[in-house]
């Protein structure tokens, strides 16, 4: 078993390939509510998750649906690949901003588990940005990247057992002591 624990409210950064199973996990560990999805947005947008053409709009509004829920208090969970330094960073800035913790959940399976997932999805990913988006795992991880930009915890996946074995537990954010009343002064 692996238990994660995170801090609420917090961003969760859902790292991964297509189709490496990271909406199905965010949907069994978090509340529909929590999660931001940029294949959601997408379809929102344009009617179809898949049309590309949707995904700077996708993330101009996630990044605008993730300012708010910050703002009041929520904890957010941003379920997009999340796979480079430069996706990550406008979730990242959101969260320091407002100084609230980023954690991530990286799915870091095996090439072959992620293609054969893919290929029995209903909207299967062209095999090359698949093997794009574990490239580009594979760097973060070997160099640490999410640890440098101040990402704690971070949790790695590597098989589909440790995925199915994953439970999750919210804590309160500490609360600044409040200083004391002020009294009289002799």
């Amino acid at each position: 078993m692996i238990n994660i624990t995170l801090i609420d409210p917090s961003v969760v950064l859902m790292v991964g390939a297509a189709g490496s199973g990271k909406s199905t996990l965010a949907a069994r560990l978090f509340p529909p509510d929590d999660i931001l999805s940029s294949y959601a947005l997408r379809a929102a947008i344009a009617g179809d998750a898949r049309d590309q053409r949707a995904t700077g709009a996708a993330f101009r509004a996630l990044a605008r649906l993730l300012e708010r829920r910050i703002a009041n208090g929520r904890l957010s969970v941003i379920d997009a690949t999340n796979v480079r330094s430069a996706d990550r960073r406008p979730w990242i800035a959101a969260a320091r901003l407002h100084g609230v913790p980023v954690a991530a959940i990286v799915l870091d399976l095996p090439p072959a588990v992620i293609h054969a997932q893919n290929a029995a999805r209903s909207r299967v990913v062209d095999p090359e940005a698949i093997d794009r988006h574990l490239r580009a795992i594979r760097g973060t991880v070997e160099r640490g990247e999410l640890e440098q930009d101040g990402v704690g915890p971070v949790v790695l996946l590597r098989s589909p057992a440790e995925t199915q074995s994953v439970i999750m537990t919210r804590i309160a954010a500490p609360t600044q002591p409040l200083a004391p009343p002020a009294g009289p002064t002799a």
